[in-house]
């Protein structure tokens, strides 16, 4: 029917704005084809022409392609927070070091602590999130959302790093020295802990406090205060000075932070501590990030990338991506891209050279 303008809908007379609105229409979505899709990369390719947080994960892969296929070889810091471990991605992780994916690893305590912990033989279980938790709590049973975990065994494992500390020569230690050496007492192959120490990755935990090794560390004090032995410490403020060492001396850096925490704080700081060294990296060339955290609350685990450029973190022309995607779902996605177009393959890994807290070379 004609309106009182004379014409059908709207339409639009000015040609100037035809030509605009035909470029911004230029790009239909892309309807994911499951007939036609057979492996991760095809699925993720894919998603690079679907909407919503499809496009998004597609993004964050061509992201990690660039930053491994980049012939500037730019250190790639991995930051990992979150129940990983319980999630099931022990292997997904362990998997980004064998595989030459990543240069360097920033994480929780909580998840090197449960590496750990399954590397001494014990494992997670399936639970419920509806469970009753006092009567868990009577069997000595630690939920984590829908995974279980058996407090006696956590009780063994964090009295075994206190007495392991307890052997150490007593000086103070950065998170980095201490982890490689509590390493070399499991031969779990597909722990993450013991491949990073077979592979020469640094693995830096700067909230190790607020976790089990901490907890196993306390131990450790209070014997060694009881018993009027000398400790060892853990040097928090050494491990800023050893993080920043790799990222002045690296040609270019690239960031890919799972959830958020302190690993991704962290890492970006060390960019910004490179000024007490002389050196101005530029930010970070490559970053990508999957979250469920959101930017409207303005806490970091949820800021976006562009926030980040206006710290100096990370690079104002950086290729960045990020996925508002529960890591348990995206991180696998993104490896998996990665592993079946054997992006790690040509990389040269790096080669970390350290007397004490002196990084001596990079190469």
């Amino acid at each position: 029917m004609k309106n009182e303008m004379g014409f059908y809908g709207f339409h639009l007379e000015d040609e100037t704005h035809r030509k605009k609105k035909r470029a911004i229409l230029s790009e239909p979505i892309g309807q994911v084809d499951l007939t036609k899709v057979e492996n991760i990369v095809e699925l993720l390719d894919s998603y690079e022409d679907a909407s919503i947080q499809a496009r998004n994960l597609g993004l964050c892969a061509r992201v990690f392609e660039s930053m491994l296929k980049d012939k500037e070889r730019p250190t790639i810091l991995l930051g990992l927070a979150g129940p990983l471990i319980a999630a099931g991605l022990r292997k997904v992780i362990r998997d980004m070091i064998e595989f030459n994916l990543v240069d360097v690893i920033v994480s929780t305590g909580a998840i090197l602590y449960q590496d750990y912990y399954q590397a001494m033989g014990y494992q997670h279980y399936k639970g419920s999130p509806r469970a009753d938790d006092a009567a868990l709590r009577d069997l000595y049973i630690n939920r984590i959302y829908d995974t279980y975990v058996d407090e006696e065994k956590f009780g063994e494992v964090d009295s075994h790093i206190g007495k392991f500390a307890s052997g150490l020569e007593p000086r103070s230690y950065s998170s980095r020295e201490f982890i490689d050496l509590l390493s070399g007492t499991v031969k779990d192959r597909n722990s993450i802990l013991v491949t990073a120490r077979k592979r020469g990755i640094p693995v830096f935990c700067p909230a190790m406090n607020d976790s089990s090794i901490g907890i196993g560390l306390t131990e450790h004090y209070y014997r060694s205060k009881k018993t009027g032995r000398p400790r060892i410490s853990i040097d928090s403020i050494r491990d800023n000075y050893e993080l920043t060492q790799i990222i002045v001396s690296s040609k270019r850096t690239a960031a890919f932070y799972v959830a958020g925490g302190v690993p991704k704080n962290y890492i970006n700081d060390s960019v910004v501590m490179g000024y007490i060294f002389g050196h101005d990296t530029g930010g970070h060339k490559y970053a990508l990030q999957v979250t469920t955290d959101v930017p409207h609350w303005g806490g970091l685990s949820g800021s976006t990338l562009h926030e980040g450029t206006s710290w100096g973190k990370i690079n104002r022309n950086a290729s960045r991506a990020m996925a508002f995607v529960e890591p348990s779902v995206s991180l696998p996605l993104i490896v998996g891209y990665a592993l079946q177009k054997k992006l790690g393959s040509k990389r040269k890994r790096l080669k970390f050279k350290w007397d004490g807290d002196v990084l001596e070379s990079l190469r």
